[in-house]
């Protein structure tokens, strides 16, 4: 099976998942499509996951992008796991506010706050 090129670098520290954005820009559908499939893939093979999204890479988010976001968001709270975003730029993070999802997620201002709360 040939690999395509992965959206993301998943890295392991204690049991938690630090999972960076490989994209500065997560726009386009399939890329959006195929982020969402790696990261149910991730949630799917572990139950009661801990995850740490690093958005530190990340200069544009479309609205479709928040969509999968949002659907990560239920699939690791349906397995009793625990999402925490964090390194998000401060104009997706307006967007975040807008949206209203600043209340659904859990957002840190650092990794290292992010590593904490787990």
């Amino acid at each position: 099976m040939t690999e395509q090129q992965s959206h993301l670098s998943v890295a392991e520290r204690d049991d938690i998942h630090i999972v960076e954005f490989s994209d500065r820009k997560i726009l386009e559908e399939m890329s959006i499509a195929e982020i969402g499939d790696e990261l149910s893939a991730l949630v799917s093979g572990n139950a009661n996951i801990k995850m740490l999204l690093s958005f530190r890479n990340v200069e544009h988010l479309s609205s479709a992008a928040l969509g999968m976001l949002i659907k990560l968001h239920k699939q690791v709270k349906d397995g009793s796991g625990q999402l925490r975003l964090t390194e998000i730029n401060p104009q997706i993070y307006e967007v975040f506010k807008i949206t209203r999802l600043n209340k659904l997620f859990d957002i840190r201002t650092s990794r290292e706050d992010a590593l904490e709360s787990f």
